[in-house]
């Protein structure tokens, strides 16, 4: 018998995907993605297979452990199409370049090249550089500000306060944007009739907006810092 229009075997759905046939059958296992059609005794996947698949991978790369992701992924109907899945997945992967990564402290003082002291290791646990972990010190993106603010000779209850109104706006402005990235973008997508490449332009599309207003958020504070120091010079004269 020949294979059904647009299936995979397991091998070719592991090359697909980018992972070993061991590892597919592990997720399989897990429920991570269905049952595979059966033609003979052979096992076929078919788009939704490899939908899945990829879903489990990006959230792994942008640091979802597997147990997350095995959450991520029963929370999806069982019937969620190639478009549902794409759509979770622009929604759901990190904005993030670089997964956080867990390292002991030898391993955490290497990448820092220095010795890290217990009231380094606070510092930056309260500047959200690192967390502690069973494992160790989960590092997250703003390491190397953390290490740069080590050294700077400001009061560290200051540098606390600071980070404390950091986050604060930065997670009222993170659900602001969200919203509108749901209510703008994604809502109208839901609403209209879509294909698989419409799923792949959109998640594009997500992908550059999260560039994008990293890249607005960054330029929008250095107009507002400026605008402050005129305000300032204005109010001497």
């Amino acid at each position: 018998m020949s294979a059904p229009p647009d299936r995979l075997t397991i091998d070719e759905l592991a090359a697909a995907v980018g992972t070993t046939v061991r590892t597919t059958r592990y997720y399989a296992s897990l429920g991570l993605v269905p049952p595979p059609e059966r033609v003979g005794r052979v096992a076929y996947y078919g788009p939704v297979h490899r939908a899945r698949l990829e879903l489990v991978r990006a959230l792994q790369d942008h640091g979802f452990t597997l147990q997350a992701a095995e959450r991520v992924l029963g929370s999806i109907p069982a019937d969620a199409t190639v478009e549902d899945l794409a759509l979770q997945r622009a929604m759901l992967t990190s904005w993030s370049a670089e997964p956080p990564a867990v390292l002991s402290r030898r391993a955490l003082e290497k990448r820092a090249e220095r010795k890290l002291s217990d009231d380094d290791l606070d510092l930056l646990t309260l500047l959200g550089a690192v967390e502690p972990s069973d494992q160790g010190w989960l590092v997250t993106p703003s390491l190397s500000v953390g290490l740069g603010l080590l050294d700077v000779d400001v009061p560290r209850e200051s540098l606390g306060l600071a980070e404390a109104a950091i986050r604060r706006h930065m997670q009222a402005l993170a659900d602001e944007l969200t919203t509108i990235l749901h209510e703008q973008v994604l809502e109208p997508y839901r609403e209209q009739s879509s294909s698989p490449d419409d799923a792949v332009r959109l998640e594009q599309t997500v992908s550059q907006l999260r560039r994008l207003t990293l890249e607005a958020v960054v330029h929008g504070f250095q107009r507002a810092a400026n605008a402050v120091i005129t305000r300032s010079l204005a109010r001497r004269d």
